[in-house]
């Protein structure tokens, strides 16, 4: 497949991309073979092949939830510098 001068230009164009008369046979020779390589993807048989899975589509093993440390809020606010009813009190920030 030949892709024309003109439609290197329209492309340049669009992209708002800068191309040298030079080099406008090397850029269409590049995105010729591109276009075969497609071409080629395209003539593949996949008819027999399904879909890709997505992997969240998985559902996760999920384990069971058990407390492995120790409770330690009174520790903790007991050194906390200031609590009311087993909360934390902190300095107001916004009006």
């Amino acid at each position: 497949m030949s892709i024309e001068k003109q439609t290197i230009e329209n492309l340049a164009t669009l992209a708002r991309l800068a191309v040298d008369d030079k080099r406008v046979d090397e850029i269409s020779q590049r995105l010729s073979s591109v276009l075969e390589l497609v071409d080629q993807l395209q003539a593949a048989d996949t008819s027999g092949l399904s879909g890709l899975d997505h992997p969240l589509n998985e559902t996760q093993r999920l384990r069971e939830d058990e407390v492995n440390k120790p409770n330690m809020r009174e520790a903790f606010q007991a050194i906390a510098p200031d609590t009311e009813d087993n909360l934390y009190l902190v300095p107001k920030v916004i009006d």
